[in-house]
This record gives C-alpha cells, structure tokens and sequence, in this order.
C-alpha cells in the first residue's frame, strides 16, 4: 500500500467530524445539556390528530386490521352512540306532563302566532287560554292585534317548526328543543375531540352534558336559553374549526428547510395572509340566531370576537412574526370584524322578515310619517328600533320579585334552582302509593356532581391558562365567561338560574379537560395511567349515578314525599 492509499484508508476508517459531533450532543443530552431536537413548527401550528389506537379492540378479539378500522370511525361513531343515548332520555315520554310548564305559556303561544301570523299576536290571559289549548275539542283563541313581546323572534320560529309538524301541543311546542339538546351533545362530541385531539375526551365532554339535569330539562321544555345554547355552540365550533384552518394555511406559507422541517419565519408571520374564512362567516350567522332567540347572545358576540383575534395573534407569534398584534391589525382585524359582525346584523334582521311583511306588528308602523333627523331611515327600520328600544326598557327594569329568581353568584353552586311543575297527589291519585303524600316536580337542577366538579376544574383551568399559556383553557374559559359574566351587571334584576344553561357545554368541556389531566400525560407509565384512569372513571360514574338518582325531579314523575325531601340537598332548593 502506497503512502497515499494509507493515508486516504486511515481518514475514512477514522470517525468523521460530524460523527463525533453527533455523539457528543447525545452524550450531552444525557445528562440533561444539550438543547432539544428541532421541531416542525407546523406541528406547533396545527397539532395532528393521533393515530387512534387499538389495543382495546384487539383485546375484544379483532384483528389488527379491523381493529384499526373500528378504532378510526370511532372519531364519528362515538359521539353518535353519545347523541343516541341523549336523544332517547329526552325524547322518552316528551308530551309529558300534559300541561304548560312555566313560561312555556308565554313561547309556545307565541310561536304559533308567529306560524299563523308572522308576528306574535294577543292571547287571553294564560289561565283562560292554556286549558282552551289543552282541551278535547282544542280551543285556539288567537287575535290577529299586535303583542308587544320581550324577546326576539328566531327561538319562537324554533318552537314553531315542532309546532307545525306536530300540532299546537305538548309535544309539539317542546320537539324542536329535543332536538336541538340532542344535536348539542353531538356537536360537544366533536368540538372536544378537535379541542383536546382526542375522541375519548370529546365523548366524556358530551356524556356528562347528556346527564346534566339543566341541560335535560330544558331541552323538554319550550323555553328560548337552550336555543341560545345550541347557536352559541355552533359558532364555538365554527370558530374552532376556522382556527385550524387559518394556521393550516399560515403553516403551508412557511420556509422548509433542508432537514424538512419548517421553522418561524419574520416575514411569513408578519405578511402571510390567512385566506378566504367561511368558517368565520358561519360564525357570524350562528350568533347573529344566538342573539336574535335571545339578547345576552349579543355580550357572546363580543366575547368571541376578542377570543378569535388573541387566537390570531397567538398564530402569527408562532409563525415568527416579531410584532404580532401590529400583524393582526393590519392583516386580519379588519376582515375578522366585516365577517362576523355585519353577517350577525343581516342575520339578526332577517328573523324579523315577518314582522316587517306584516300590517298588524306591534309597533310596526310607529315612523310611518314621522320625520326628523333620522327620516332618511326606511320607516321599517326605524320602527324596529323603537320596539327594540321598548324591549331593552322593559328588560333592564324587570324587578318584580319571584320566588325562584336567584343572583349569579349562586348560580355554579346550585344556590337556587327553579321549579317549573309541582304537584302534591294524595294517596291513590295520579300514581302515588305511598301511604302518605307524594310530589310530582320538574326541578330545573343542574346535576350536582357535575356542576361542584367543574366549580375545581375551573381553578384548574386558570391554572392551566395563565400559568402554563394553554390556549385551550383559555377557549373555555372564554366561553363560560360569555355566557355567565354579563349577568352580575343585573343583579338586581329578575333573573334565574336556569339562563347558565347558555354555559353549561363548556362547563362539561372543563370537566372532560380535568379528567384528561386525571389520566395522565401522554408519556406517563403503566401505573400512572392506571391509577388516573380508575380516578377519572370513578368522576364520571359518580356524576353519571348522580343525574339517575334525581332523574324523577328532572321528568315530574310521582315519588314519595319522603323521596323527595330526600333529594333536597339544599334547603335553598325547596
């Protein structure tokens, strides 16, 4: 062997630079020096959803392939099986009581005007009209003179599509809530799934609001806050859903490098634009229902909108972008504000199309002929204004004092749940044989367990939002605030309890994120996730036998007094 070949063999068989390199950040890694291995910021972007897994299924005796494919359709299968369950307990026995239950006197009337009319007419006093309503042959005395009403009238046109299919009747007044309480669970299903990248914790999210005794009630009575709730939810996921398509996007603008790794990028997060965002204008029509069922969806609104561009912000910091609020006002505010805001308006307007084609409206014609600095305003419009102004007058200065009303402060610990229906049968009647008195009551009552639950899961997700900067907790958190905080700038008005219902997903949401928590991280060991798993399990058993054991009060059935009293945990509750 030459000089040369020697030479050249003891450079190739020597270890490499890069070689020794390699090793020596392994060795530092070790012991803990070394700095981590680079990531994909697009992974940081948009987070992936896991491979779902399949020892469970292999378990039961399927094959891997099989297995996997079961695994896979779990991510729709399982919140159907969830929405089934819920669908069955509110469907079951939905006609009964046969009766008008609380203000259902108020919105199953109105709805049916507003079916027959196109505007809520004038009934007799509901003592006169709800046994006309009720009776064998039915009695329907509606005039066609404008009613002045407290409410705007897209939850009316919900509770009236039940009404047209099935009649002006029990059933028929409460079907389209029972719907729309059962597509709720649904949708919470597949909202914590996208929330959490898990299917079991958006499925946990949605059991516990199936047995929430709020949520229950309310979706087998005709009332507007659950109409409130399901558009809200709708925008939340709509909302969700944009996110992860406009990072996607901000994702897909990002430099490669030659490792196939994706790092932050100044210029991509200061200038990339985000794209066209449906997703947002279909937020922007879901709250403009929200608010036309009911005024708080307005404060919602409000809520959201500042949510969606700390969400944008958030966005573009990751991408790299060394200013990102500046980036977001010149990039996106503008377009984020024109596809929510003006679409809720347009939406909000459009649920009134029968008040404006009609002659009898109440109000409808107050600007007819009037002029004044506002005179350039279609006359319509001005109408309106002035009945929505009436409203707001009426609404902020309801004092009249009523036995179930109750502050907000009590609301998340069950201070003071309304009754909707309550009887006392004698011995022999209506089912009771008990030797003494029985009670037949439907108690809008959250279930306890769950409620006391999310009362801790709350801290945590404070905890978890301004300590550890999880975005997700901050969604929640949110949320829950959207529907719960405007309310204490009225404690001193008539309000209820049963209004919480507006918050009552994202309550079940912080919850299933607690219980996420409970089970352990992803890289926890066999005993951890054992012990978590019992932990967690346990909670949802618990809140689950809770919702069945006061589940007579949430349907009116007729117990012993004695189990009623029982159930009265709180003195506040009777």
């Amino acid at each position: 062997m030459t000089s040369s070949n020697a030479t050249r063999s003891h450079v190739l068989d020597s270890p490499r630079p890069l070689e020794k390199h390699s090793a020596w950040k392994e060795r530092l890694r070790l012991y803990g020096y070394a700095g981590r291995p680079r990531t994909d910021i697009r992974e940081r972007l948009v987070p992936p959803f896991p491979e779902p897994g399949t020892r469970v299924w292999e378990l039961m005796g399927l094959s891997p392939l099989l297995a996997y494919r079961v695994a896979k359709a779990m991510g729709w299968l399982g919140p159907v099986l969830v929405a089934a369950f819920a669908g069955a307990i509110r469907f079951w026995h939905l006609g009964r009581p046969r009766g008008v239950v609380f203000d259902e006197t108020y919105y199953a009337k109105d709805a049916w005007s507003m079916l027959r009319l196109g505007y809520e007419g004038t009934w007799p006093d509901g003592k006169i009209s709800d046994p006309q309503i009720l009776a064998h042959p039915q009695v329907i005395p509606l005039s066609d003179t404008g009613h002045f009403v407290a409410h705007p009238p897209m939850g009316k046109w919900v509770i009236a599509l039940g009404e047209w299919v099935f009649g002006l009747n029990p059933f028929g007044w409460r079907f389209m809530t029972a719907v729309l309480g059962t597509l709720s669970v649904l949708m919470l299903c597949r909202i914590g799934r996208r929330l959490f990248r898990s299917t079991l914790l958006g499925c946990v999210a949605g059991t516990l609001m199936a047995v929430d005794g709020l949520h229950y009630v309310m979706s087998r009575t005709a009332l507007l806050d659950l109409v409130v709730m399901f558009f809200v939810l709708a925008a939340f996921g709509c909302l969700l859903v944009d996110r992860d398509k406009a990072r996607a996007r901000l994702a897909a603008a990002l430099p490669v490098g030659g490792d196939g790794c994706a790092g932050p990028d100044q210029d991509t997060g200061d200038r990339a634009g985000m794209g066209v965002r449906p997703w947002r204008l279909a937020a922007g029509f879901f709250l403009g229902l929200a608010a036309a069922s009911k005024w708080n969806g307005l404060y919602v609104l409000a809520f959201f909108m500042i949510l969606t561009v700390l969400w944008d912000v958030g966005s573009r910091r990751v991408a790299g972008s060394s200013r990102p609020y500046r980036a977001v006002l010149r990039k996106d505010l503008g377009w984020s504000v024109l596809s929510v805001v003006p679409v809720a308006a347009v939406t909000y307007l459009a649920t009134w199309t029968g008040w404006f084609l009609s002659d009898k409206g109440y109000g409808r014609h107050w600007a007819d002929g009037r002029g004044g600095t506002w005179s350039w305003i279609p006359a319509s419009l001005r109408s309106l204004w002035h009945y929505e102004y009436g409203v707001y007058q009426f609404n902020v200065g309801l004092h009249t004092p009523h036995p179930y009303q109750s502050n907000p402060w009590s609301w998340l610990v069950l201070g003071r749940p309304v009754s909707f229906s309550i009887q006392s049968p004698k011995p022999g009647q209506d089912g009771c044989h008990a030797a003494s008195a029985c009670s037949q009551e439907i108690l809008a009552l959250s279930t306890p367990l769950l409620w006391w639950s999310a009362c801790c899961a709350l801290v945590y997700l404070l905890y978890r939002w301004a300590l550890r900067r999880d975005w997700r907790a901050g969604a929640i958190l949110c949320a829950v605030g959207a529907g719960y905080l405007p309310w204490f700038h009225y404690q001193d008005r008539t309000i209820f309890s049963f209004y919480a219902v507006v918050f009552v997903p994202y309550l079940c949401l912080a919850v299933a994120m607690m219980v996420g928590a409970l089970l352990g991280p992803p890289g926890a060991d066999e005993r951890r996730r054992i012990r978590g798993a019992v932990a967690a399990g346990a909670l949802v058993l618990l809140i689950i036998w809770n919702f069945i054991y006061f589940f007579p009060l949430y349907t009116g059935q007729t117990i012993p007094y004695s189990s009623w009293r029982a159930r009265m945990w709180l003195d506040t509750w009777i």
